[in-house]
C-alpha cells in the first residue's frame, strides 16, 4: 500500500442503480465489510423510503454473512452531522483493517463520501438551527429560489457558483452556516491529503433505464407501506420538519397526509425528485477522476464483478483473495 496508508474501497453510483446486491457480493469475493455511506440509513425506523439492506440482502450468493456498519445507528429526532460520520467512519476504517479485512464504503451521498475519503477539516462546522432553518425554507417558497441564491451570492459568491437555485437543501445550509458562524460555507471543509489508499469504483446506467428503475422502486416502496412507516413516524411524535422526515419520499409522503397533494400527485412527486436526485449524483461525481467506472446498461454486474476484483487485487494483493 502507498505511503503505508490504509486501504479503503468505494463503491459508489447513483440511487437505484444497483449498489447494494453487487456490494455485498464484492465483498464476500474480497473478505471485506461494508461501510454505509448513505445519509438516510444512519437513522432507525426509516426503512421502506431509503431501501435500507434488509438482513437477508447482507447474505452473498456462498451465504457467508457480510457485515454491514453504520446503519440505524441513530434515532430521527438525533443529529448526526458529515463530522460524526468522518470520525465514526474513520474508527470503523481501523478497526476492520486491523482484522485483516478490507473496508468497503457503500453509498451515494456524496459529501459524507468526500468529506471521508478526502479528510476535509469538517470539526467547525456550524451546528443545524432547526428554527432559523424552518425561516429560511419559508422564504425559499415566499420569495423564490432565484432571490435566495442571489442572497448567498452576497455574502458567499464562492459556494452560489456551486449550488444552483434549485438545490433547495444545500442553498439554504450555506446560508444557515453563515448566519451562524459569520464564515462562508466555502470556507470551511478544506480538504487536506487524503489519508487512506483508495480505490474507487463507480456505477452508472443509461438514463432512461436509470429512471425506469427509479419508477419501480418507487411503486415498489408505495406498494411495501412507505405511507404506513410515514404515519407510525408522526404517531411516534416525530416532528415532520425534521432533517430524516424531509428527505426523498418522507417529505412526499407528509404532504399526502396533510391533504395538501393527492396519491398520484405525491407519487408522481417522488418519482421527479427521485430523478432529479440521481442527476444530481451523477453530476457531482463526475467530476471525480479517480473514479473506475462500470456501465451495467452495457455489461452485466457478474463483468462488472470481475472487473472490480481484478482492480482490488491488483492493488491490495496482501488483502485480498483470488
Amino acid at each position: 500500500m502507498s505511503n503505508a496508508k490504509m486501504p479503503l474501497i468505494v463503491l459508489l453510483g447513483p440511487t437505484a442503480v444497483g449498489k447494494t446486491a453487487l456490494s455485498v457480493e464484492l465483498a464476500a469475493r474480497l473478505n471485506a465489510e461494508i461501510i454505509s455511506g448513505d445519509s438516510m440509513q444512519f437513522y432507525r425506523w426509516l426503512d421502506i423510503g431509503t431501501a435500507k439492506i434488509r438482513p437477508a440482502e447482507m447474505l452473498a450468493g456462498s451465504g457467508r454473512l457480510i457485515p454491514h456498519h453504520l446503519i440505524d445507528i441513530c434515532n430521527p429526532d438525533e443529529p448526526y452531522s458529515a463530522a460524526d460520520f468522518q470520525q465514526d467512519a474513520g474508527r470503523l476504517i481501523a478497526e476492520i483493517y486491523r482484522r485483516g479485512r478490507l473496508p468497503l464504503l457503500v453509498g451515494g451521498t456524496g459529501l459524507y463520501i468526500k468529506a471521508l475519503c478526502d479528510g476535509f477539516h469538517l470539526s467547525e462546522a456550524a451546528p443545524a438551527d432547526e428554527r432559523l432553518r424552518q425561516e429560511l425554507r419559508r422564504d425559499y417558497h415566499r420569495l423564490g429560489a432565484a432571490e435566495m441564491h442571489r442572497r448567498l451570492a452576497q455574502v458567499d459568491a464562492a459556494a452560489a457558483a456551486k449550488i444552483a437555485p434549485q438545490d433547495e437543501k444545500r442553498l439554504l445550509r450555506a446560508l444557515e452556516v453563515w448566519q451562524l458562524t459569520g464564515r462562508p460555507i466555502s470556507a470551511q471543509g478544506k480538504a487536506a491529503e487524503t489519508p487512506y489508499d483508495l480505490l474507487l469504483l463507480g456505477l452508472t446506467r443509461e438514463r432512461a433505464e436509470l429512471y425506469q428503475r427509479i419508477e419501480q422502486r418507487v411503486e415498489a416502496m408505495l406498494a411495501a407501506g412507505l405511507l404506513a412507516e410515514c404515519e407510525r413516524l408522526l404517531a411516534a411524535g416525530l416532528a415532520p420538519d425534521l432533517k430524516p422526515l424531509q428527505g426523498l419520499g418522507y417529505r412526499q409522503a407528509v404532504w399526502y397526509m396533510q391533504g395538501l397533494l393527492n396519491y398520484t400527485e405525491m407519487a408522481r412527486l417522488i418519482k421527479r425528485d427521485t430523478r432529479r436526485f440521481a442527476k444530481r449524483q451523477l453530476t457531482w461525481w463526475r467530476r471525480e477522476e479517480r473514479v473506475y467506472w462500470f456501465n451495467l446498461s452495457e455489461q452485466s454486474p457478474a463483468e462488472a464483478l470481475a472487473a472490480m476484483l481484478r482492480l482490488a487485487q491488483e492493488r491490495f494483493p496482501a488483502l485480498t483473495q483470488p
